[in-house]
């Protein structure tokens, strides 16, 4: 069993964000021991993972709320579990096409940069841009 504490260093949230998933239903398995202190175990931990990952692929806290009562209700929500992962999957893919373009273009513009500064002007890297600098 872990503290709100030893949680909250091992997955670098602060302790209200804990106290707040516990509130929203986010972590059935907390436990509170006779002075209501918040108990975790590893099942919670796990659980905590699945929302710090959900979380970083931009699902909001009402969706993760969702996808935990499906967890709760069994084997009947599989289909639906998975098919929100694929979703997840495809979300995240796409976002990442975006990022890359847009380091490719930053990649770029350091190369431009560079050049322009070794020459002491734009004159000769100006014509490979379409855009100006």
């Amino acid at each position: 069993m872990y503290t709100i504490g030893e949680v909250s260093k091992m997955f670098n949230l602060p302790i209200s964000t804990l106290r707040y998933y516990d509130k929203e239903g986010l972590l059935n398995d907390v436990d509170r021991d006779s002075s209501g202190i918040r108990k975790f175990n590893d099942k919670t931990l796990e659980a905590l993972r699945v929302i710090e990952c959900l979380k970083k692929s931009g699902m909001q806290i009402k969706e993760i709320k969702e996808f935990m009562n499906w967890c709760s209700i069994g084997d009947e929500t599989l289909l639906k579990r998975k098919e929100m992962f694929i979703r997840r999957k495809e979300h995240i893919e796409k976002e990442i096409k975006e990022l890359e373009n847009a380091l490719e273009m930053i990649k770029y513009k350091c190369w431009y940069y560079d050049e322009a500064i070794k020459d002491g002007n734009e004159k000769r890297v100006k014509h490979y841009s379409s855009t100006n600098a």
